[in-house]
């Protein structure tokens, strides 16, 4: 019987059973400087899905970037079924001057598809559909807030991705948003190529957090056993059922100051619950900040200086009223207090 064929991507053949890092060329800077887009390929011995898990499609979400790391040490994807595709970081560009955009100030999940011949951001966005998303029959794309800003663990799906809803389910992340599909954006343009796309959003920009690279690297192993590349063993089980909120919406300050929050995200709240105080430099005026809405606050603004009009806290809607032991912050609290996965050179 013969052998699975080797995987081809660039101008490189992986054989199966061998994992290798490629180099897809972008670009040249303007002082002669070659710029890549690198893709380790992990490409099992034995037949199965591809699943590609990409980070750093905006420059300045490093989170992904780890929980990417933490994945290409882990044991299992030595005996993997399929193939695995990581980018740990899609823009470079962003990634090394710690900026969202890219140098002609696009986003890059704004121009996917992409085209080959059109801006930076647009030949990027083809390549990398071409090269990772069209080879692939499964993506987790990995983000996080923006700067001054975090996020909960939470994936995000489009309403009417029953698929993709599944395996939200299986990540496990603590919450799980309803969220459309955005004119421009990697899940539409996967979507339409028919490739199920998750979206994790965890943390901060520029920041690391470990509650969010555990989250982010336990719910890949999920998928993945579910998929069929892995076996059970090693694969964490979720910490809880994931809450499902199909409608959110931002607090916003009522007047400029200085803002000492009182509310961490995963928090349920109540509407009229005070988040946080806004007050003036002289400690003259206090503003209250009331909750509007029940919910779960799924991100806040980090930054204490705020003008008026700033988004300060996310609250998530569930769909169904959990009980206490449902709710998102019992699940982190779980996910925080079991054994992490720790890399050899952590263990002391």
């Amino acid at each position: 019987m013969p052998g699975r064929a080797p995987f081809e991507i660039g101008n490189s053949k992986i054989p199966a059973g061998a994992r290798q890092t490629v180099d897809l060329p972008v670009s040249v800077l303007s002082d002669h400087t070659p710029v890549t887009m690198s893709v380790h390929v992990v490409h099992g011995s034995r037949p199965g899905p591809t699943l590609f898990v990409s980070a750093a499609v905006h420059g300045d979400e490093v989170m992904g970037v780890e929980v990417a790391r933490r994945l290409l040490r882990l044991p299992q994807l030595d005996r993997i079924r399929g193939t695995l595709l990581v980018v740990p970081i899609v823009n470079a560009f962003g990634f090394l001057n710690h900026s969202r955009y890219l140098p002609d100030r696009r986003d890059l999940n704004r121009c996917f598809p992409g085209s080959e011949k059109g801006s930076l951001a647009s030949r990027l966005a083809h390549l990398f559909m071409h090269e990772i998303v069209k080879r692939s029959d499964v993506g987790i794309d990995l983000h996080s807030a923006a700067i001054h800003r975090t996020n909960m663990p939470q994936i995000r799906v489009s309403p009417s991705a029953k698929n993709t809803m599944e395996l939200a389910e299986t990540f496990g992340a603590p919450v799980i948003v309803t969220s459309s599909l955005r004119e421009g954006s990697l899940r539409q343009s996967a979507s339409e190529s028919g490739v199920d796309v998750l979206l994790y959003e965890a943390g901060e920009g520029l920041r690391f957090d470990e509650l969010s690279a555990r989250v982010g690297v336990s719910g890949i192993l999920r998928v993945m056993h579910v998929l069929g590349m892995v076996g059970a063993k090693g694969v964490p089980k979720a910490s809880g059922t994931p809450i499902k909120v199909s409608s959110s919406s931002w607090v916003r300050a009522p007047i400029g100051g200085l803002l000492r929050a009182f509310i961490p995200t995963g928090e349920t709240v109540e509407v009229g619950d005070v988040l946080g105080v806004v007050a003036d430099p002289f400690g003259e005026t206090e503003t209250e900040i009331q909750s509007l809405v029940s919910g779960i606050v799924i991100g806040r603004a980090n930054l204490p200086i705020v003008n008026e009009g700033d988004a300060l806290f996310h609250i998530a809607r569930p769909a169904t009223v959990s009980t206490d032991s449902e709710t998102a912050a019992a699940h982190i609290d779980a996910e925080l207090n079991t054994d992490p996965l720790y890399d050899e050179d952590e263990i002391i």
